[in-house]
């Protein structure tokens, strides 16, 4: 059975604990904030720019592009957005379980965040480049990716790109989930990202538009900037997964913390009354004896 001083240690170890976990959860509280907001106003941008390229598309008639080639799928390359950090539960082990399931002799990890390099050195899973972001993702790191990943399918490196990234749902809901990239198919951002929908052709036009250039000259020129913007969308989509992750599992940490303070505290009571029962009796049994 602990003594009391052992009990004291440990509640003042738990106390400076929930202190670390608290501040840990009002930091990250802050940044999901911003993630969540900067991932929502991105929403209608990728909205109306799939109208757009959807009425591009069907404009263009016979349109073909080095980024819309299908070929036979030998080589896969998968962009793997993770976190830097840990300490946002089970946020980067469902991401990295859904990374498993792709063949390792014919997948090339692109990873953006270390939790995703680190996983693949691990598992010497086959590793063609590692990007890192901010805590708001900038539009020239997203760009970097997609460039990496574009110049791999141009150059037949790779047959397919697809990403692996967490989606956001809400505060609580953060959902893993793959997307192809390249080639071809370009699907409604806005339905797939928000998971509200299904995805569409690009060849659905919602409203009819009138371009100057041509359709397909203009299609060249926006299709590499859409695919930046998917990119970037991921990103943020991620991004904003990982803090409300790690804002919930620091609360979890904090009031688990504070319960076990009360059953500590309880149980010293408990201990601390006990020694006193006993001294209790043992002095009465001493002055009946000498009595």
């Amino acid at each position: 059975m602990p003594s009391t001083r052992d009990i004291r240690r440990r509640i003042k170890s738990v106390k400076n604990t929930a202190q670390i976990t608290k501040a840990m959860q009002m930091v990250a509280s802050a940044k999901m904030r911003k993630a969540q907001q900067a991932a929502l106003a991105g929403r209608p941008y990728a909205t109306l720019m799939n109208e757009v390229l959807a009425a591009a598309t069907a404009g263009a008639g016979e349109f073909t592009h080095p980024l819309t080639e299908h070929r036979p799928l030998r080589k896969r390359a998968v962009i793997l957005i993770s976190s830097d950090k840990g300490l946002c539960g089970a946020l980067n082990t469902n991401l990295l379980r859904e990374a498993v399931k792709f063949d390792k002799d014919t997948t090339v990890f692109v990873c953006a965040g270390r939790k995703g390099s680190q996983w693949a050195a691990r598992l010497k899973r086959e590793l063609a480049a590692e990007f890192t972001y901010k805590d708001i993702p900038a539009f020239a790191e997203a760009r970097a990716i997609s460039k990496f990943a574009q110049e791999l399918f141009t150059s037949g490196k790779a047959d397919q790109v697809d990403v692996l990234f967490t989606n956001f749902i809400n505060t609580l809901t953060q959902k893993p989930e793959v997307r192809t990239l390249l080639p071809g198919r370009i699907t409604a951002l806005d339905a797939e990202i928000s998971g509200k929908g299904e995805a569409k052709d690009l060849g659905q036009a919602a409203q009819e538009y009138l371009f100057e250039p041509a359709p397909a000259q203009l299609l060249g020129t926006l299709l590499p900037h859409y695919l930046n913007y998917q990119v970037f969308q991921f990103l943020l989509e991620a991004k904003a997964s990982e803090q409300s992750a790690r804002m919930v599992a620091m609360k979890n940490a904090t009031d688990n913390a504070k319960q076990l303070i009360k059953d500590l505290t309880l149980e010293y009571n408990k201990l601390r009354q006990a020694n006193i029962t006993k001294e209790l009796l043992e002095i009465t049994s001493a002055a009946m004896a000498m009595g």
